[in-house]
């Protein structure tokens, strides 16, 4: 309105007013001490987008060629951001937390709309705080500590898989195998801890447990590998889950193949890095596949593509410019890498579409450290942050790692896995997880059109071959070799001495349930160390609720005796089949006895006899006398009717009575 009105006024101060105005309305607008990269006219003409990773490691050197491909695409396709450029910035945390936590600053001070990475799960933790001071999204396409996930940590988004599923799906192999101890080895930091412990977790709900933490320094060498795997081997589980990280890993088994701990009865199964390491590897070494015959292995499954193929062709090429080493191979990170910039480009683009602006402001929180040598001043908060996470959070699209699409607790939707059984000629899938179905031998993207099952009879995966070339699944588990014998709880019992009790033989014990249970021990192929321990005072039968509680408390580790399964006992602890039954029952003695044609007289004594005979004869004089004067069969000379009483008292006992009654009291 005043822009007319000084109009009128005068022609040569209103066209100066005029181009003042215009000025200032294609001018960038300009946050409190910040600067933008838009005006409302046109699309900026470069963006930056980080990327953080170790460049001399199995994922960085597949990473970057990814990257490298990913931008070329992006910018040569004009149906998304149009003229705008994307650029990126590459900085190497050097498999370093405090390195890469100072590249990472370098990297924010590029203001960077969205940063790609770390790979590192540990370093994911630190600049996570940096991600959240400044509104960077943080995108990391190889981290996979499940705590990241953690509401602690609003701008941090994973564009790979969850570690919390991958321990799911371990646990369900450990339940499909039926064993029920596990011991796990892993590296001694937030992605080897936070990993096995939700593997924990996931075993309980199972039914089965972690026997044994087995915590590796990070580098340590082979000397502590080895002293480590030598007190492994002491335990009594058998089964074996590694969670390291894949430029080291393998030295675990080379230790282990040199300890004898390769062979028969051993059960050794990895996490995904193991494929990192072997997909990394081209062409793959014939000693290394001896070495790991007989490994289960997880990988992050990727559906199979033409798209995908093309992009491995094409990664090849930008492969041979960086490097020619023969550990330079592809693995599934490379996929997740790529899919992580096309996900910030299409999210630039509808962000972009919605009429939205890139601008950056200073922080008021690093302004008082202007008089250190460290220029945390450079660093600037984005602006439009959060809402460009949140349209990351809403893009859905299918890229080469399949569905790309977030849940709440901002995880990618239809997690699945390979399950690969390692032979010497190579990795061979055996089956498939997913949170979906659980175990198929069919690809997942397959089954989520059906309902959801995950029953154990629903559950397949191919045969497997196991360590020491073994068809059948290992036990998983060996009496310890530290000399730990069996602790036995049997209950001292003052009554019914017969079943249990305590006595001077060798054993301390005595009894049928021990007699049984011994039974069953000589039929085991294999030594059995046991001590048996008397529960209870000897003075009154002890409360075998509480004796069930102390097996349930590890106090003993198994109880024998005339125990009843009742359903509340069933709840901690398990039981053997009954071999014998429970309820009222007399016992006594058995006598021999000869044949006699009198043996029909024993039920009754002589006593009992004579007393029925005198009953009969009694009821047959009742009727006589009631009969007589009546009835002509019970009439005649006296030995008629002497007789006739006789015989209608004898035919009582038959209900079969020659004669029949006809007064009224007689019937």
């Amino acid at each position: 309105m005043g822009f007319f009105v000084m109009m009128r006024c005068c022609n040569s101060m209103g066209l100066m007013l005029l181009l003042c105005v215009f000025g200032f309305w294609v001018l960038p607008t300009k946050g409190a001490g910040g600067e933008s990269f838009l005006n409302n006219s046109s699309l900026p003409s470069s963006i930056n987008v980080g990327a953080l990773f170790t460049y001399d490691s199995f994922i960085g050197r597949a990473a970057k060629p990814a990257f490298v491909a990913a931008i070329e695409e992006v910018n040569a396709d004009q149906s998304i951001l149009r003229n705008t450029k994307l650029n990126i910035v590459f900085q190497d945390s050097d498999c370093s937390g405090f390195v890469g936590t100072m590249r990472a600053l370098q990297l924010m001070e590029n203001k960077v709309v969205a940063a790609i990475g770390p790979q590192s799960s540990g370093l994911g933790h630190i600049i996570s705080h940096v991600a959240n001071e400044l509104h960077v999204p943080l995108l990391s396409f190889a981290a996979t500590d499940p705590t990241l996930s953690s509401l602690q940590f609003p701008y941090f988004l994973r564009t790979t898989q969850n570690d919390n599923f991958q321990m799911k799906a371990i646990a369900d192999f450990v339940s499909y195998c039926r064993w029920r101890e596990v011991v796990a080895i892993f590296v001694d930091d937030e992605y080897g801890r936070n990993g096995v412990s939700v593997l924990g977790d996931a075993l309980a709900k199972k039914r089965a447990k972690i026997s044994y933490k087995a915590a590796i320094t990070p580098g340590a060498g082979n000397s502590s590998i080895s002293g480590l795997l030598a007190s492994v081997n002491l335990m009594e589980s058998r089964i074996f889950v590694v969670h390291v990280n894949p430029d080291s890993g393998l030295n675990i088994f080379s230790v282990a193949k040199s300890l004898g701990m390769m062979g028969s009865g051993y059960v050794w199964i990895t996490t995904d890095w193991l494929l990192t390491a072997l997909d990394s590897m081209e062409p793959l070494d014939t000693k290394t596949m001896d070495l790991l015959q007989g490994v289960v292995a997880f990988r992050h499954y990727t559906p199979e593509s033409e798209k995908k193929r093309q992009f491995q062709a094409r990664w090849k090429n930008f492969r041979s410019k960086e490097s020619s080493r023969s550990d330079d191979g592809f693995n599934s990170y490379a996929l997740y890498a790529y899919d992580s910039v096309w996900l910030v480009a299409r999210a630039l683009d509808v962000f972009f579409s919605q009429g939205n602006t890139v601008t950056f402001s200073s922080d008021p929180n690093l302004k008082n450290t202007n008089d250190s040598n460290i220029k945390l001043s450079a660093l600037d908060v984005f602006d439009e942050g959060e809402r460009f996470l949140q349209t990351i959070l809403e893009i859905n699209y299918t890229g080469l790692t399949g569905k790309i699409e977030f849940d709440s607790e901002k995880d990618r939707i239809n997690p699945a896995y390979d399950v690969l059984n390692i032979k010497s000629t190579g990795p061979q899938r055996v089956g498939y997880w997913s949170n979906h179905t659980g175990f198929s031998v069919v690809p997942p993207e397959t089954l989520y059109s059906k309902h959801s099952n995950t029953s154990a009879k629903n559950q397949r995966l191919n045969e497997i071959i196991w360590p020491g070339e073994v068809i059948k699944a290992p036990r998983g588990w060996v009496f310890p070799d530290n000399g730990k014998p069996l602790i036995i709880g049997v209950p001292n019992r003052v009554s019914y001495k017969y079943y249990a009790s305590k006595d001077n033989n060798s054993l301390g014990v005595k009894g049928y349930c021990i007699d049984i249970f011994e039974a069953a021990v000589q039929l085991l192929p294999y030594p059995v160390p046991r001590t048996y321990v008397l529960y209870g005072d000897g003075k009154r039968n002890p409360s075998y609720d509480n004796l069930i509680g102390e097996v349930n408390a590890n106090s003993f580790d198994v109880a024998v005796g005339d125990v009843t399964i009742i359903t509340n006992r069933t709840k901690f602890v398990d039981f053997t089949q009954p071999y014998m039954e429970s309820g009222l029952v007399v016992v006594a003695p058995v006598k021999g006895a000869k044949s006699s044609p009198w043996s029909f007289l024993k039920p009754f004594t002589i006593e009992m006899w004579a007393v029925t005979g005198a009953l009969f004869l009694f009821v047959g004089a009742v009727i006589w006398i009631l009969e007589h004067r009546f009835n002509e069969e019970f009439r005649g000379p006296p030995r008629r009717q002497i007789i006739t009483v006789f015989w209608f008292s004898f035919s009582t006992m038959f209900f079969s009575h020659r004669e029949n009654t006809v007064s009224t009291l007689g019937s």
